[in-house]
C-alpha cells in the first residue's frame, strides 16, 4: 500500500490499498477508518499505528495480568501511572543514559513512561489503564503460549501479579 515508499500511509495510499482487497466504501466512511487508523492525528498512517489497529484482542488471562501489573505500579492508587509511581518501582540507577550523566533520574523516568504511551496523542508523562492496555496487547500479538505471556509478566514487573 505504501506506493511513495515513505513508510507511512497518506489518505490516497490507504484509499488505493483497501479498494485494491475489495473494501467499497463511501469517501465518508474511508476517511473514518483512516482516522481509526491515524491514531496519533498526523495525517499518515505509520506501520505501529497499522499493527495496533488490525491487532486481534487479548484475552480475558492476558488481561487481567495487565490490569494486575498496573496495579502494582500504580503506587498511590489514583488509576494512573505517573513519575511519583515510578520511582519505586524503575531503577534508573543502571540506565545508559543516567549512567553516562546525560540524563537526570527525572529524564530516565519521564522518557520510560512516554515507552507506555505508545502512539496516544497526548504524550503527558501519565499513563492511563487504556493506555497501558493498548501497549501489552501489541505486545501479546506476538506472543502464541498464554503460559510464556504470563511468565514474561512476572519476569518483567518482578513479582507475583495475584493472578
Amino acid at each position: 500500500m505504501d506506493d511513495d515508499g515513505s513508510k507511512t500511509l497518506s489518505f490516497d495510499e490507504f484509499k488505493k490499498g483497501i479498494r485494491d482487497v475489495g473494501v467499497n466504501l463511501s469517501q465518508e466512511k474511508e476517511y473514518e477508518l483512516f482516522r481509526q487508523f491515524d491514531r496519533d492525528g498526523q495525517g499518515t498512517i505509520n506501520f505501529d499505528e497499522f499493527l495496533r489497529t488490525v491487532q486481534p484482542q487479548m484475552n480475558d488471562r492476558r488481561k487481567k495480568l495487565v490490569v494486575a501489573a498496573f496495579a502494582k505500579m500504580d503506587k498511590t492508587g489514583d488509576g494512573i501511572i505517573n513519575e511519583m509511581d515510578m520511582k519505586n518501582v524503575y531503577n534508573v540507577e543502571k540506565h545508559p543514559k543516567f549512567m553516562s550523566g546525560e540524563w537526570s533520574k527525572t529524564k530516565v523516568l519521564q522518557e520510560y513512561l512516554k515507552t507506555f504511551e505508545g502512539d496516544s496523542r497526548d504524550k503527558d508523562g501519565v499513563v492511563t489503564l487504556d493506555e497501558f492496555m493498548s501497549y501489552y496487547a501489541s505486545i501479546s500479538c506476538s506472543i502464541d503460549n498464554d503460559a510464556y505471556f504470563d511468565l514474561m509478566m512476572r519476569n518483567s514487573w518482578g513479582m507475583d501479579l495475584g493472578v
